[in-house]
Formats: C-alpha cells, structure tokens, sequence
C-alpha cells in the first residue's frame, strides 16, 4: 500500500474536500449524506479521472512518450482531463470520440468538454458507436510511430491497473479524512462506468480492512458485466500492488437499474437529482455520471435502503461541464419570453 513505490506525477488539488450535504439528507428525511468532491481535483474543472492521470502520465513519461492517445463517449470528461494533463507536461495528445448515442444535438456534438477538448490543443476525431476503439488507437499509435512520434496509450476512462492506483490512493485519503473527523462511514456510493475508480476503491478500502461497502451505481453496461469487469480490474490492481485475495467477489456490487434508455441518454430521475443538488446543496452534477449515480442513491433512499442514522458518502465524480452538452434536456423557458 506503499504508494510512493510508483511512478506519480502531481496534477490534482489534494485532498478534495469531504462535505456534509444537509439540505439534501433533510430533504430525503436521512440517511444522513455526505459528498467527496472529486469534482474539485482542479485539472480543466477537475474530476475523477485527474487522480488516474496523476499514475498513468507518469508512466507515460517514464516510457519516453511524448503523444498521448485516449478514447473515449463524445462527451468524455476523461478525454478532457487528458489533453489538459497533456497540455501541462507539454505532450502532444490525439482523442478518438466513439459516437455512442448518435445525437445530432450541434450543443452535444461541439460544446461542453469537446468544446475544452479543442481548446486545450487536443486532436480530436470521431468514430461511429460499437466501434472497436481499442483497436482504432492502435491503428492510430502505427501511424504516429511511423510519423516519428512516441505514442503512449491509455484506455477509456483511464480505467487499468496503473490508474486504478489513483482510487486506491483516494481510498486511503477517504479514511484519514475520516478518522480526523470522527465520522464512521457506512457506505460510499458512486457512478461506476469503466471500472477504474470502483476497483480502487474496492482494493484500497479492502487492504486496509475499513468494513466500508462499496456501492458502484452504473451507467453504461448490465449489472453482471458491470461486476465482472470491475472484479477483474480489482485482482489485477491488487497484484499491481503485491497483494493476493483481498478483494472478494461479493465486495464488488454495482446496481445498474438507472441507466435508463443507454449511455449518455438523460433519464427524469437524473434531470430530478442534478436539479436537487444545484438547488439544495449549490453542487453541479453530469448528465451522465454523477447524476445518475445520485439518482440511484435518492431512489435507493427512498426505497429505505440505508438506515436513517447510517453515514452514507457519495463520491462526486465531476464532469459537470457536459451539462452545456444537454441544454435542452432540462426544459427552461427562454427568460426573454
């Protein structure tokens, strides 16, 4: 758990800050909630994926590269939190958008992070949805080699062994913050997509026996899938790290009832939950992640999943800059009417 034995590049605002949500637990009559706010990490509007970077850019220059390569939805808080590490550690990097929900929406299509994508200097293409982006970086890291260029590939999400030691290492940050405060967690709840961050979370908080469940609300795949590449992801983190059997299977649970119509498609009750965060709390969720995530968790309150005196965090993952994708999906009346 050594962390420090890894190559590691400082790009973040650490640690975020772990806030109290008041309104929202009165609102919902407990449990009583809590937010890390990843959305805070501080790397062009910050987000999860900033602490992934932080290990995989290191790695990148301990290679030699001087390109990086990364894919991603067309509205990809990762590709954007790339070109901005990229831009500060003065590396080219190309982004390859998968077309995942074939949206026309101008808004979707070129504002939001695409928007920052561009401006951060990131050359960006796109590739139709279902396409096998593993395979089109490839292609993509033959041509720059054959250009001369030193690419270095990460996969969506930053989601591998290497950036899964960011959520680890925000395991251990999570604890101290809680020993400090004197406050016992019951549960921690976030958005799960690419696996990274749950199957670091997952290692970091079973090596340090914390008793934390860790509950990953999906937005992309079924649930089997989704426990099973999260699983995966955790063994393989756990050897990264020298350790053997500490994640078990029935740790990793993912609830994958509220993704809706599919990826990136806005469903009521995440319009419903980022409205309640901006209006009670003054927080900025995703359309995407983090709203949907949160709409899980109120939904699951609602249900009583949590005792009312449970301690449950969410765990912000940032993005909120796609919302400028997603203008209208939220019905506000022209104030010039």
């Amino acid at each position: 758990m050594h962390l420090s034995r890894f190559p590691r590049v400082r790009l973040g605002h650490m640690p975020t800050p772990l806030e109290p949500m008041d309104n929202l637990s009165k609102l919902l009559g407990g449990p009583r909630l809590w937010i890390k706010r990843d959305d805070c990490t501080g790397l062009s509007t910050g987000g999860n994926k900033t602490r992934k970077l932080e290990f995989l850019m290191a790695d990148a220059l301990e290679q030699g590269a001087d390109t990086i390569i990364t894919q991603g939805a067309t509205q990809s808080n990762h590709a954007r939190q790339t070109v901005a590490a990229a831009c500060k550690l003065g590396l080219e990097c190309h982004i390859l958008l998968e077309d995942r929900t074939g949206s026309e929406d101008p808004n979707y299509n070129y504002n939001g992070n695409v928007f920052l994508d561009q401006l951060h200097g990131a050359s960006v293409e796109k590739r139709p949805g279902g396409a096998d982006m593993a395979a089109e970086m490839e292609g993509l890291a033959d041509r720059l080699k054959s250009e001369g260029k030193k690419p270095y590939i990460i996969p969506g999400g930053g989601s591998n062994e290497i950036g899964a030691l960011g959520y680890v290492n925000a395991a251990l940050e999570l604890l101290a913050q809680a020993n400090d405060m004197g406050l016992r967690i019951d549960h921690l709840v976030h958005a799960t997509g690419s696996a990274g961050t749950q199957a670091g979370l997952v290692t970091g908080l079973s090596a340090c026996n914390a008793g934390i469940p860790v509950l990953g609300i999906g937005v992309r795949a079924p649930k089997d899938k989704q426990e099973a590449n999260v699983f995966a992801l955790a063994q393989k983190t756990e050897a990264k790290l020298g350790l053997s059997g500490v994640v078990s299977r029935e740790q990793v649970v993912a609830n994958c009832d509220y993704v809706g119509e599919g990826y990136g498609v806005p469903t009521d009750s995440m319009i419903e939950a980022v409205t309640l965060l901006a209006r009670h709390e003054g927080i900025l969720l995703d359309p995407v992640y983090s709203g949907k995530g949160m709409s899980g968790l109120i939904d699951l309150i609602r249900q009583g999943h949590f005792k009312q005196d449970e301690n449950v965090v969410f765990l912000h993952t940032g993005g909120a800059v796609a919302l400028f994708g997603y203008p209208d999906t939220f019905g506000f009346p022209d104030y010039k009417g």
